[in-house]
């Protein structure tokens, strides 16, 4: 029985999204500890600071892409924007306190860097998929009224 249920839930992944979406995370890895490296080794700032800005830039970034290239829509809308950045927060502390508290017990700062981003994954993913751009049913995406409207009209 709960295989069968497992089985069912397999076919209906996005594969194309999921392919695209740890694409898109493993170059902003890669791009995130890039810019954690320049606002840190480069330019000195505390970790705390450093951390803090190359998450953000990295989270507007990631958006635009993962809103047009992953999730194929159009334009992004402040809804989404907002809903991915309370999401990405999540993951973001996540990452932001694995990121500063390793390093307290001598591990390097760009290795915490990647064991944060470990951990915080599978949260981002699933706030993702499952709540900014899960696929809505069509009673979700219909004028509310319509169905009101009709039966109003009817006298029900």
């Amino acid at each position: 029985m709960w295989l069968q249920y497992l089985m069912g839930w397999l076919r209906r992944l996005p594969l194309q999204s999921l392919r695209r979406w740890w694409l898109v995370g493993l170059c902003f890895f890669a791009f995130g500890s890039a810019i954690l490296y320049v606002f840190r080794g480069v330019f000195h700032m505390s970790l705390i600071a450093a951390t803090f800005i190359s998450a953000e830039i990295t989270i507007i970034l990631r958006f635009g892409i993962n809103d047009r290239w992953v999730f194929g829509h159009r334009r992004p809308t402040f809804i989404r924007l907002w809903q991915f950045h309370v999401a990405s927060a999540g993951g973001a502390s996540i990452w932001w306190a694995v990121s500063n508290i390793l390093p307290r017990f001598g591990i390097h700062y760009l290795i915490a860097s990647t064991a944060g981003t470990a951990c915080s994954v599978f949260f981002s993913m699933f706030t993702n998929f499952l709540w900014i751009w899960r696929h809505r049913g069509k009673a979700e995406m219909a004028p509310a009224s319509t169905e009101s409207v009709a039966d109003a009209s009817h006298g029900k």
